[in-house]
């Protein structure tokens, strides 16, 4: 099939007669939308006409199906046929002018005057110089996005648009658009347009006056004269779930010129529409590169996302029946079984991380920040839905990172320093902790981390920034993060007749920091067992939860309604400090008199003054009440409660032949070999007879546990 030769002056025509005539239905008549936009930019109050590809496709269906295939060549048509058009929609004359308006006219008044001496002087200015807009289109909104991974070799040169969450954005700098040089024998002026990013300088006048004299003038870059556009280079990765198993996230160079730079920040989630363009060299890189390429997506729009499929999500957007679905009675009971109703129980668990997600509110008294995020770690043993727990909360939430402990280091939680392949900078490139900024960080496997990436977190956890001191750069990210953390205990299995501090063997200085830390036990419980196994079962044949008393809802709903539920910022009331300060030092008072394990401080007040203010957003208030404070107390105690719990079975007293034997055990270590000296010397210390050593040792030996050479010195564990 043949195909027939584009008439771009035709289309030039009708691209003319489309921002003339295109006009829509308004309150006031017709809205001749962008002939309203020529007279701005012909005014120079606005930069950027943006061309909706619905409009055009409204207009003629076959020149905008062009425009998505041949996207390079349609920007430089529109941008031939605005500058036109400009003088017919200029009905004053323009007030604000820059250095290049004033350098233009003089380089005018000045050929005026040696026009008729000279006739070659007179130059033809490059329509880039003149310009004063840019031209962008915006893709249909019922156009999908690709997929990073399937962008290929067939879409170049064609209109595309791709999402992904970015990783690295360089700083804005002046890139060259047109080069303007000064011949230093004849003075004439010269000009070089540059569509690429790298471009050879020229160094002869290529003048007549040069060319007959054959004086040779050298030209000198000239940079008042030329013409800079604002230049950013992003880097955009692939969603997590879009990756297949196996396989590494793909990255995607973007090139932002103008008006589309500053949009967005590492850990953005985006939706980028741009042409995508293979990446010329020159020189000796090209010839390094060989025949391969690598590409590129030109911007023409760059649109923040939450991680949702609705395109600039209206949070506001909440009808009167979503809301009267939401606000029933139990409301919070229903918001928190909506969060992972295929795991079955943990009611109060479910409760705290509804909180984490809605969050407290940020004070900063006098300079003093005081953090607002929720910290959560849940322990227990295995088996008990942590993982499955956390990967939900990963994905109900609007912008969340999922790690694991060993499958991360320190820098790639906070950030790596790397050198700019465009600018030769050395620059930052975020980790999980900033690419998840004013979201959730959840960490998986906590217990595994290294002791060395584990001190990392400790500033993000209560001052919620990361201090950088690397390769020169001295500088502070935000990281306003929520922690979710699970582990396991230190032995496999948490084992309630040992401390909390031998069963989870983490620092004191990190188990403060969590707001609300959660044993889940696997307790064996016959009435409970069974419905654990009926619930799994019935999720694993039919998909999804079995039919309970509340509905849950849609996870659309609950993230729009979580968001809307942020926007609110509710105080503390006066007449429940005294009721607050009571709760914290009965708090105290206790944690002392039970020599509790866990670590109540000034945090823990702070921990229930985050989780009141969560309680009061959730209801949209504008007021803490005494009841929020009450379930934040009940949130907190219920977790204490869990670390605190014992095995109700009665605990017989340990024997002196069981104390021996644990004394002997820790004093042989990894060694299985101990000397009997030692033993009895350790023994007796401890307030043990010898004769009660000999009974301990010669039961455990009838026991076949350790046995003693024929001279009686040497113990040795079997």
């Amino acid at each position: 099939m043949a195909l027939n030769p584009v008439d771009y002056n035709a289309q030039k025509e009708k691209i003319k007669t489309f921002f003339a005539e295109f006009h829509k239905a308004g309150k006031n008549g017709k809205d001749f939308k962008y002939a309203t936009q020529l007279t701005r930019i012909a005014h120079r109050e606005q930069v950027e006409l943006v061309i909706d590809l619905e409009d055009v496709a409204e207009f003629d269906d076959e020149l905008a199906e062009q425009i998505v295939d041949n996207g390079r060549r349609y920007t430089l048509l529109f941008g031939e046929v605005v500058q036109e058009m400009l003088p017919n929609y200029k009905e004053h004359d323009v007030e604000a002018k820059d250095a290049l308006d004033v350098y233009i006219n003089h380089r005018l008044i000045v050929e005026n005057q040696h026009q008729n001496d000279e006739p070659n002087r007179l130059h033809k200015y490059p329509p880039e110089l003149m310009r004063r807009f840019e031209v962008y289109f915006k893709s249909p909104s019922l156009q999908k996005a690709i997929p990073i991974r399937e962008v290929k070799a067939v879409h170049i040169g064609k209109l595309v648009t791709v999402r992904g969450i970015v990783t690295r954005c360089t700083e804005v700098k002046p890139m060259m658009q047109v080069a303007t040089y000064t011949c230093d024998q004849c003075g004439a002026e010269t000009y070089q347009p540059i569509n690429s990013t790298s471009f050879m300088p020229l160094l002869m006048c290529p003048t007549d006056d040069c060319k007959v004299n054959k004086s040779g003038g050298r030209l000198y870059l000239q940079t008042r004269g030329s013409k800079f556009v604002k230049f950013q280079e992003l880097k955009i990765q692939e969603h997590s779930d879009q990756v297949p198993v196996g396989h590494v996230p793909r990255c995607l160079t973007v090139y932002c010129r103008g008006e589309t730079t500053r949009l967005s920040q590492p850990g953005d989630h985006v939706s980028i529409t741009g042409i995508f363009l293979p990446m010329l060299r020159a020189g000796f890189r090209q010839q390094m590169q060989g025949l391969l390429s690598e590409a590129y997506v030109e911007a023409h729009r760059v649109v923040r996302l939450n991680k949702t499929e609705d395109d600039e999500m209206n949070m506001e957007t909440l009808t009167e029946e979503e809301l009267r679905q939401i606000g029933e009675e139990d409301f919070y009971e229903k918001l928190a079984t909506s969060i992972a109703p295929e795991i079955y129980g943990h009611e109060d668990v479910k409760k705290a991380l509804l909180l984490l997600l809605v969050g407290g509110i940020d004070r900063k008294p006098n300079g003093m920040k005081i953090r607002g995020t929720i910290n959560i770690c849940l322990m227990g043993d295995p088996g008990v839905a942590k993982s499955q727990l956390l990967k939900f909360i990963d994905r109900l939430a609007p912008r969340s990172q999922y790690t694991t402990g060993r499958g991360s280091s320190g820098v790639g939680l906070t950030a790596a320093v790397l050198k700019d392949p465009v600018t030769g900078e050395m620059t930052l490139e975020g980790g999980a902790l900033v690419l998840a900024d004013q979201g959730v960080c959840c960490i998986d496997e906590f217990d595994k981390m290294p002791e060395s990436d584990r001190t990392a977190i400790h500033e993000v956890m209560e001052q919620q920034t990361i201090s950088i001191a690397k390769a020169g750069i001295m500088t502070t990210l935000n990281a306003r993060v929520s922690i979710l953390a699970a582990a396991n205990p230190a032995y496999g299995r948490y084992n309630p007749k040992k401390s909390v501090e031998h069963n989870i063997q983490l620092p004191a200085a990190l188990l403060s920091r969590f707001d609300v830390l959660w044993l889940i036990q696997d307790r064996s419980d016959r009435e409970n067992d069974l419905r654990l196994a009926r619930h799994i079962t019935y999720v694993h044949q039919h998909y999804c939860q079995p039919p309970t008393r509340v509905q849950p809802l849609d996870m659309k709903l609950m993230r729009r309604y979580i968001a809307l539920c942020r926007q609110k910022q509710p105080s503390v009331p006066e007449h429940l400090t005294d009721y607050i300060v009571s709760a914290y030092v009965e708090m105290r008072k206790e944690a002392r008199n039970n020599k509790d394990m866990t670590f109540t401080s000034a945090r823990n007040l702070l921990g229930i003054l985050r989780l009141s203010t969560a309680l009061a957003r959730l209801r949209l208030a504008e007021e803490v009440e005494k009841e929020d404070v009450r379930e934040a107390m009940r949130l907190m105690e219920m977790s204490k409660d869990s670390l605190n719990h014992h095995d109700q079975r009665p605990i017989r007293p340990a024997s002196a032949n069981d104390q021996i034997y644990a004394l002997v055990r820790d004093l042989a270590g990894d060694n299985k070999v101990v000397k009997m000296s030692a033993v009895i010397e350790r023994c007796t210390t401890k307030g043990f007879t010898p004769a009660q050593v000999d009974d301990c040792v010669e039961e455990y030996e009838e026991l076949n546990v350790w046995q003693i050479n024929q001279t009686r010195t040497t113990l040795t564990f079997v």
